[in-house]
């Protein structure tokens, strides 16, 4: 997605019928307008179409899934299992500014 010259962008796999989302990555001279949030109900819309389950593997992803989930299609035990994963240092959310 690209705003005011800015590139928004999710970085998905699938396999079989499994979407993996591996990174969202959202530059800080955009952050704060809820792109990363359109990028994910973009996502989740383009599963449902094609009746992928999801498996958020970034830790935006995981969020993102826990406070939506009228939006969530993907196996639940795929959710827990993202969130009991500790995501490395080099993997920060990639929304707003990093610290």
């Amino acid at each position: 997605m690209e705003v005011d010259g800015h590139l928004g962008e999710l970085e998905y796999t699938v396999s079989g019928n499994v979407m993996s989302i591996m990174h969202t990555r959202v530059p800080p001279a955009i952050g704060g307008r809820g792109i990363a949030a359109e990028l994910m109900k973009t996502a989740l819309q383009a599963a449902a179409a094609n009746q992928w389950k999801v498996r958020p593997v970034c830790s935006y992803a995981v969020t993102y899934m826990k406070r939506h989930p009228d939006q969530q299609h993907h196996l639940d035990e795929m959710l827990d299992e993202a969130l009991d994963e500790s995501f490395p240092a080099s993997d920060p959310p990639s929304i707003g500014h990093s610290s």
